[in-house]
Parts: structure tokens; sequence; C-alpha cells
């Protein structure tokens, strides 16, 4: 029996594997984008991209934890159009932008909740709740905010969104991210939490019997995804400088490729922070290289797709190599004995 040190190894040689191919692609998608447009290197327009990709970034941390557990969640772009329209409503009745952004977290990190309390006490299916959350949370965006936009926010949270820090193109958004990455990062990584978490992906029953409360693990991670879908919608809120019923709409495809592009596996067990910080870097330049190449977005939605169904195909072939690989094995261990016998 493999022991639990040296599977950890494995998997991290790996992943370490997976994340430098990554980072060739990475280098290329700069080739590509220098080649499409002369403006594409220079650091406005990295910045752009870089403070256009930060509510995807956000959303993608927890997200990673949640199918690092075998779960899914679906209605992250509904809870940031959710909490969008709430503080947006509060802004509309003059509440100070602070208590706006405070009750918008409370009202993503509710519905983060109400979502992994149905996961965990409902027992049923991740997916199937939050495709209901989903619809359920956008709806109420939309009957709170119907068909009108509100916008006027102070300049100093227009400078949450897109400001950047004085005498530099580095987004103030972006330093916000890069902090919470690395919480998560030491969650993750470097927490007897964060490998209850991996355990949970690998066996939830197995778990359970060595100890780790599998159910407080599970609606933690929901809860935390919330959380900080709140947080993306306080940044794109004051990226856009307006808020819609439908923002975020689709905000899910980028954010889930992202984490499964990174090399997390989407059944669970298996993946690292470190390559869905790449993944994110790779497809927030391919999205702004064809932008600059007058890709209309509804056709860089269609490469988001694509990579990511093309991604799924990669791990899936490369699972069932592995599965052959160790039938083989076992086999051939097997005549082995009998030839010993």
């Amino acid at each position: 029996m493999t022991a639990p040190g040296e599977m950890v190894t494995r998997l991290r040689g790996s992943l370490a594997r997976w994340e430098v191919f990554l980072l060739f692609v990475l280098a290329g998608t700069f080739v590509f984008g220098a080649h499409v447009s002369r403006y594409f290197l220079t650091s406005s327009n990295l910045s752009i991209a870089l403070a256009g990709m930060t509510p995807a970034a956000i959303v993608a941390l927890p997200m990673t934890l949640i199918i690092v557990t075998g779960e899914i969640d679906i209605s992250v772009g509904s809870i940031v159009g959710l909490c969008a329209a709430f503080m947006a409503v509060c802004l509309e009745h003059r509440l100070p932008v602070e208590v706006a952004m405070l009750l918008g977290v409370v009202v993503g990190t509710f519905a983060g909740l109400l979502n992994g309390l149905i996961v965990v006490y409902g027992a049923l299916p991740s997916l199937v709740v939050t495709i209901g959350t989903l619809a359920l949370y956008r709806g109420i965006a939309q009957i709170i905010l119907k068909e009108r936009g509100i916008s006027g926010f102070p300049e100093w949270y227009q400078n949450i969104g897109f400001g950047t820090i004085d005498g530099t193109p580095i987004p103030w958004s972006s330093i916000i991210f890069c902090l919470f990455f690395i919480g998560f990062a030491v969650f993750l990584h470097a927490t007897h939490w964060g490998r209850a978490l991996y355990a949970i992906g690998n066996n939830a029953g197995a778990a359970r019997y060595s100890g780790i409360n599998v159910k407080r693990a599970i609606l933690g991670v929901f809860v935390a995804s919330g959380a900080m879908s709140s947080l993306a919608a306080i940044i794109l809120t004051a990226y856009l400088a307006s808020a819609r019923s439908d923002t975020a709409v689709g905000l899910e495809l980028p954010v889930i490729t992202a984490v499964v592009l990174g090399g997390v596996n989407i059944f669970g067990g298996a993946g690292t922070l470190a390559g869905v910080l790449i993944a994110l870097l790779v497809l927030a330049f391919v999205q702004n290289a064809l932008g600059l190449a007058s890709v209309t977005p509804e056709e860089q939605q269609i490469v988001t797709g694509a990579v990511l169904i093309a991604t799924l195909i990669l791990f899936g072939a490369a699972d069932l190599i592995k599965k052959a690989r160790v039938t083989l094995w076992r086999n051939l261990r097997r005549s082995q004995i009998s030839k010993d016998l």
C-alpha cells in the first residue's frame, strides 16, 4: 500500500510537470499577443488584462477548494450579480458605500451558506443544487433592480476596480487578489484543513472514518465561495462603474475553466493553486489578445468553452492511461507470483 507521504510526493511531481507545461503555454500566449497587436505588451494593456481578470480570479480561489473536495458550484455568477444588485439598491437609498459593501458581503456569505446547507444536509448533488440557486439568485437580482442600472459611484470606490498604484501599472484589484491568493494557498497546501479537503475529494467515506468532519468542511468551502463572490461583486461593480441585474452572467464558465485547466481534478482529490494561477493568466491574456484582434465576446466564449472541453478530454485520457498501467502492472505481478509458486 502506498504511504500518504509517497502519494503526496507523486502528486506534487505530476502537477509540477503540468504547471511547467502551462508556463510554456503562457509564454506562447505572449508571443501570440505580440503578433496580433503591437499594443499587447504595453504596460497599460497588461494592466487592463489583469484588472479584467481579477473578479473571476477571486472566485476561482474558493472554487478550487470546492472542486478539490469533489463538489462544484455553478451559482457563483448569480451570487456576484445578487450582491452587486443589493449593493446598488443600498446606494440608491443613500446608504454609505462602506455599509453597502458590508451588506453585500453578508448577502454573498448567506447565499454560499444556503448552498452548503442544502448540499450537506439535503444530501443532494452540488451540481443540481447550484443549478437551482443559479436561477434563484439571478431571479432575485432581477426583481431587485429590474431593467435599470445603477451608476454614479464615488471615485475612490471605482479605483478599487480599475485604479492602479500611483506611478505603476499594477491594479489595486490585483493586489487584493494576491493577498487572498497567499491566504488560500497557505490554507490548502500547508495546513491539515487543506489536506483534509484532498482526503475528502479522494474518498469522502474514508475521510469520515479517519475523523475528518466532512460535512463541516464542505459547508465551509461553500460559505467561502459565497463570501469571495461578494468580494468579486465589489470589485466588478467598481470596474464597470455600474451595477445591473445581469452583472457577471456566465462568470462560472471562465472560473471553472481556469480551475480545471490549472490541473485540479474535476472529480476531486488533486490540484494546486499555483496551477490555477497560471491558468488564470493564460485565459486573461488570451482573451485580451483576442479582443485586440477584434474577436467578439461571443466568439471568445466559444474559445473558453473549447479550452474547458479539451482539458477535460486530456485529463480523462490521462486517467485512462494511468488505470491501464496500474492494471497491467497488477497482472504482471500476479503472473510473476504464479510462476514463483
